[in-house]
């Protein structure tokens, strides 16, 4: 395996842009460390298997298989047939929201479950070939149709028989009500998106979303399984991540550029999503015997 080419993250990556929409139709390099980003990650896989090292637990994707889990839990592509192809998206949670999805489906995945489904057909290879093309043509009429389609396509996963692992239960539609998240998350997200790196609390997030800052708390917390300053956390140790992947920067001028108020924070928080320090973990991922650059955003 380490004869193999690593996956190396661009300037523009889905690390270093933890809000921005972005779709691919690849094949992936492997990871060496598991890395995360605050978007639903949305993987169909064309040709080959792939293997994802989650938060708790391991799951294959085969060929045909249509899988969909919270990139904001560390995961790692650990290893892969070396025909791999496999086609998908990065989905900001202001996209995610919008989806109808049965009632338990939206907590169970940003809890760290990963959605499998093998109701897939001949039709899926080309549409997400059209909406790679669509997303990234500039056009944002194209782009909107891409997304809008996107997330069609992954309502209609409900109406086949999917898994949510770990466990590894056929899950069909119950009939129950679709999650609804309310626009005031969509706000939110919204203003985190622009505002993450600077400095902003409960009530400037409120204060923008036009409600009670409690309130806020509460209704994110309740659609998301986090708290605000989770979610502004991971945005800012996305962005973070990304900076030590690639910038000869500090790891305190990494701490200010990503919205960290001190280096005691940055480092207890990164410690609490990676399991290790900033500098080790900067090691960790320049260690690679063999690097190359990834197109797999």
């Amino acid at each position: 395996m380490d004869s193999r080419l690593f996956y190396e993250p661009r300037a523009n990556g889905v690390e270093h842009l933890p809000t921005a929409l972005q779709m691919f139709h690849t094949t992936p390099r492997l990871m060496r460390s598991a890395h995360w980003h605050a978007q639903v990650e949305v993987n169909y896989v064309v040709r080959g298997w792939a293997h994802y090292r989650m938060a708790s637990h391991e799951v294959r994707f085969e060929a045909g298989d249509f899988a969909l889990f919270w990139g904001g839990q560390p995961h790692r592509l650990d290893d892969a047939s070396d025909d791999l192809v496999y086609a998908g998206g990065h989905l900001p949670l202001v996209h995610f929201f919008r989806l109808r999805l049965p009632a338990d489906v939206q907590a169970r995945l940003m809890q760290g479950a990963t959605l499998v489904s093998s109701a897939t057909d001949a039709a899926d290879p080309v549409n997400f070939e059209r909406w790679v093309s669509y997303a990234r043509s500039g056009d944002p009429i194209k782009a909107s149709v891409a997304v809008d389609e996107l997330l069609l396509r992954i309502e209609r996963l409900r109406f086949s028989p999917y898994k949510l692992l770990p466990d590894a239960r056929p899950v069909a539609d119950s009939g129950g009500l679709d999650q609804h998240t309310s626009p005031i998350v969509v706000r939110i997200c919204d203003f985190i998106a622009d505002k993450f790196r600077e400095e902003i609390d409960s009530v400037d997030i409120a204060v923008a979303a036009d409600v009670h800052p409690k309130y806020a708390m509460t209704v994110f917390r309740k659609s998301t399984g986090m708290t605000l300053n989770d979610y502004v956390n991971l945005m800012r140790l996305s962005y973070a991540q990304a900076l030590l992947m690639r910038d000869e920067a500090s790891v305190l001028a990494v701490a200010m550029d990503s919205g960290f108020g001190s280096l005691s924070a940055f480092n207890k928080s990164f410690r609490k999503i990676s399991g290790m320090s900033p500098s080790d973990f900067r090691r960790e991922v320049r260690s690679r015997p063999l690097v190359a650059e990834s197109r797999y955003n």
